[in-house]
């Protein structure tokens, strides 16, 4: 076959042909069952011309591949449903397959073993919130806790003794979803190859008066360079300077889907756990090694300059991972011309791919596998036959996809003799990790554990074990406050020695413990790990309506005597959980806290804190006091007359109307001020390490922020340099700064979304004295766009020169 011979693969493995038209078209998804069959989505509506005229009809279709000689290619082909609508997403369970199709979610099933559906139900109707299968929902991943989860969605679903939890979880991702073989998720954004999941879902979500900084939608790497093979003129943004370089080749992610981690181990060593994404409109498969340091996972391109996968073929167009049970990644590939979708579809891609005619053929598909060279691939096998004790024994298989298939069947089963022989192979302390790890789930889906086992193995266990045993005893502690106590000196125990990735499970973990339990635990773990931006979002997590009785614990510590900017983020980040969870009897308790004869750093930090959240509280109800605190007759504040204006608006009083307060002209509108509230949270986690809280700037770190002319200079500047970073020296105020001074280079942070980089810009420049106009989500999307290609951070000279040099119309001020 032609296309082979495109192909420039990472020397070691060779890549082989699976499957071709007509036997599959238009591959959107793959994935194998427990008998190794190879389940396709084919979009087969999707863009058949520039006007996308047939994405609704149904045309779409599910099928099923069988190798049938173990050869390693495809013999067989069985259209398991077909008359679909722009289909995107399959999940097995025990009793069929769900099926995500226009906007819904439905049960299928084959009732006479055919490999044919008899039967379709709807199961969700508001599944997919858009039609656009860029923006729908989709995944379906079956993670290692039993919930099904999906990409560019809310949604997480569970089946249990026969029904269907629906439930809501956060926001993940645009196409495809993966986990590692902790069940940490990732995924990613067309402009943001990689990201992913530090906790555990639907753990720092939980307290309404704290919004998280970190742990969700992490960004994996920094790197955004790709390095195609050939020229890639037909690309959506190929007229916008950067986006392709002097050879007309794709520079950086436009089109990121599909990130897969590979679990299996067929590769060498050194290709367990990495990352695999798919850029379809650069013709490759970019590989990424992660690490983890600390809690924080870290992912890195092995051969900068050189891809995992490329091809020659303009038509080679990546979708999709599998990971198959012989040991091999498979790879859909939808082949064809046009993969961007209708309503995002330039003129200039029109004239590209009309002119070098790639409207046609359609309906092409392949699906590929890539084995290493010299190694034989595992023998496929058929789970559904092998026995309960077959089945436990493959909980500990060297591949991740044996694991998962076992706790699945074992779970879907529903036997509960099972028990003893799970139980034995959590309590074996010869037992692989992740054994023991998927035996503790299995159990948990069946119903079979007790608190006295895993009371017990939570004490006897460190790491991952002791995590999980952690994570499903908290519904037991809830239950029985006898439970509680016993956790609460448990976890007292664990706290003094427990590592920083055994920290963050217990600081999650820590709500269901009483008032004082959660306090002591937290202590101990803020003493030891106050500094981990992510430690703190935890901790936040956990203290939801305790925030003002933790506070008063820290405020009277002995520990907190001595200023440090761990302590003074914390207190400012209680002092405004506080403030929003609006208790009258706790704010006025803060008041008059700050109440202090001679102000503080600690009361400072409270007065400030209160006085910048008081922007996100102007829509709620005004918090009663029975008179004006004496705290706001004060003439010595940290704050001006307008932020303690605003500060003021969020009480009433006898005798005082809010709406009554004069406010300054330089004051920011309320927009602008709930924009800079929450900027100032984001910079607190983000930028304040090497900024300082106070935008002083910190030694060897980074420059100074208030009064900086890059901060009140050009908001596009400023913007870039967040996107790219920046290479030292640097002038500020009149001074160089330079390594070892401050850090060398400022990374960039473009996986962080527009909205956050322009509520954090939009917080320094009107901070420390700093006055300047908001920058809005908008511009940040611009200069995100007009800048795209650009992936080595600015020196200052030439980021001057290259804003000096852009017209005036191609600037975003307003």
């Amino acid at each position: 076959m032609e296309e082979i011979e495109t192909f420039q693969l990472e020397a070691g493995f060779k890549i082989q042909l699976v499957a071709s038209e007509p036997m599959v078209q238009d591959p959107v998804f793959i994935t194998f069952d427990e008998d190794a069959r190879l389940w396709v989505i084919e979009m087969r509506g999707f863009m058949t011309d520039s006007t996308g005229s047939e994405e609704d009809k149904p045309i779409g279709r599910i099928s099923v591949l069988e190798d049938l000689d173990g050869d390693g290619e495809m013999d067989k082909s069985t259209i398991y449903l077909d008359s679909l609508i722009m289909p995107r997403a399959i999940g097995f369970f025990a009793d069929g397959v769900l099926v995500a199709e226009n906007s819904s979610l439905w049960i299928t099933q084959d009732l006479d073993g055919d490999l044919k559906a008899d039967t379709k139900e709807l199961l969700d109707s508001t599944y997919a919130y858009s039609r656009n299968p860029e923006h729908s929902d989709n995944g379906l991943l079956r993670n290692v806790d039993n919930w099904y989860y999906n990409a560019k969605s809310r949604l997480r679903y569970k089946y249990q003794d026969g029904n269907w939890i629906r439930d809501i979880t956060e926001f993940r991702g645009q196409w495809g979803i993966s986990q590692d073989d902790q069940g940490r998720l990732f995924y990613n954004y067309n402009w943001s190859q990689l990201h992913a999941d530090l906790v555990p879902p639907n753990y720092l979500s939980r307290n309404p008066n704290h919004s998280y900084s970190t742990g969700i939608d992490h960004g994996v790497t920094l790197e955004r360079s790709v390095f195609p093979i050939r020229s890639t003129p037909a690309v959506n943004r190929g007229y916008i300077p950067g986006v392709l370089n002097k050879d007309q080749r794709l520079m950086e992610f436009t089109a990121a889907c599909s990130p897969f981690i590979y679990r299996s181990t067929l590769f060498p060593e050194e290709y367990h756990g990495n990352a695999f994404v798919a850029e379809p409109a650069g013709n490759l498969v970019k590989r990424n090694v992660i690490s983890q340091q600390g809690n924080i996972i870290v992912g890195k391109d092995p051969h900068p300059g050189q891809e995992f996968l490329a091809s020659t073929d303009e038509r080679f167009r990546p979708s999709a991972f599998a990971a198959g049970p012989d040991g091999a990644l498979y790879i859909a590939d939808m082949y064809r011309g046009l993969i961007q979708h209708g309503e995002y579809l330039t003129p200039y891609l029109t004239e590209q791919t009309v002119g070098r005619g790639l409207l046609a053929p359609v309906h092409l598909g392949r699906i590929w596998r890539i084995v290493p060279e010299g190694k034989n691939t595992r023998a496929m096998p058929k789970l559904s036959q092998a026995s309960n004790e077959e089945l436990i024994g493959f909980l500990s298989d060297k591949d991740g996809w044996y694991r998962d298939m076992a706790q699945r069947l074992l779970v879907e089963r529903n036997d509960k003799g099972v028990k003893d022989g799970l139980m034995d192979l959590v309590s074996n302390s010869n037992s692989t990790e992740m054994g023991r790890y998927h035996a503790l789930w299995t159990l948990e889906g069946l119903g079979l554990l007790s608190e006295d086992f895993l009371l017990s193995t939570f004490q006897t266990s460190s790491g991952l074990i002791q995590n999980t045993a952690l994570r499903v005893l908290e519904p037991f502690a809830l239950a029985s406050s006898a439970t509680q106590a016993k956790l609460s000196q448990a976890m007292d125990d664990a706290a003094l020695s427990a590592t920083q990735t055994e920290a963050l499970q217990l600081a999650l973990s820590s709500y269901v413990l009483s008032a004082d339990g959660d306090e002591n635990v937290l202590s101990v773990i803020f003493k030891k790990y106050g500094d981990d931006p992510l430690m703190r979002d935890a901790m936040m997590s956990s203290l939801g309506g305790r925030e003002y009785d933790f506070l008063q614990k820290l405020w009277a510590s002995s520990d907190w005597e001595i200023q440090d900017q761990s302590k003074e983020i914390f207190l400012e980040t209680l002092a405004s959980a506080v403030l929003k969870n609006g208790k009258p009897y706790e704010v006025m308790g803060l008041l008059t806290m700050a109440d202090a004869k001679e102000l503080g750093w600690k009361e400072n930090i409270l007065i400030s804190g209160m006085s910048i959240q008081a922007a996100n509280l102007k829509e709620k109800e005004l918090i009663a006091l029975k008179s004006e605190p004496s705290l706001f007759m004060r003439t010595d504040l940290p704050i001006d007359e307008s932020r303690l204006a605003m500060l003021k608006g969020i009480f009433t009083w006898p005798g005082f109307v809010p709406l009554e307060v004069a406010v300054s002209e330089s004051q920011l509108d309320e927009s602008g001020m709930k924009q800079f509230a929450q900027g100032r949270q984001k910079f607190l986690v983000t930028c304040a390490g090497c900024h300082g809280s106070d935008g002083a700037g910190a030694t060897r770190m980074g420059p100074p922020l208030a009064g900086s002319e890059w901060v009140l200079g050009d908001e596009q500047r400023l913007t870039m340099i967040l996107l790219h970073g920046l290479e030292g020296p640097i002038d500020v105020a009149g001074k160089t700064y330079d390594a070892p001074d401050i850090l060398p280079v400022m990374p960039a942070h473009s996986t962080m979304d527009d909205g956050s980089i322009a509520a954090i810009l939009t917080y320094i420049r009107n901070e420390w004295g700093n006055q300047a106009p908001i920058i809005s989500g908008r511009a940040v999307s611009k200069t995100r766009l007009t800048t795209q290609g650009r992936v080595y951070p600015w020196k200052a000279a030439e980021l001057n020169e290259y804003i000096e040099s852009l017209p005036p119309e191609e600037t975003v001020n307003p």
